[in-house]
């Protein structure tokens, strides 16, 4: 059975940072593209940062140069590292591993950026 479960979301101040992992069981996820996407209150689920089986990464563009996603093959976890943090952050995330046909979810982690 494969899981994906997320942790590090939490309360923040404007300006601050958070570190998002995922924790991956059931599948190796070094052989799979790594996303996180997050979904905001009365928004769609949008791709944040993604990481490729060889390493490359790509970033949505209100993200650019404030985040950035790695991944640790020996603990099979991805991470996301959120700096310069915004109110407009603030969402429900997501980890995702995508495969050909395979497509699985973590059950999202809350990350509020307020004052």
């Amino acid at each position: 059975q494969v899981q994906l479960v997320e942790s590090g979301g939490g309360l923040v101040q404007p300006g601050g940072s958070l570190r998002l992992s995922c924790a991956a069981s059931g599948i190796i996820l070094s052989n799979y593209a790594m996303g996180w996407y997050r979904q905001g209150p009365g928004k769609q689920r949008e791709l944040v940062a993604r990481i490729i089986s060889d390493g490359n990464t790509n970033y949505a563009n209100s993200v650019k140069g404030r985040f950035t996603i790695s991944r640790d093959n020996a603990k099979n976890t991805v991470y996301l590292q959120m700096n310069s943090l915004k109110p407009e952050d603030t969402a429900v995330y997501y980890c995702n591993a995508a495969k050909f046909l395979y497509d699985y979810w973590g059950q999202g982690t809350q990350v509020t950026v307020s004052s």
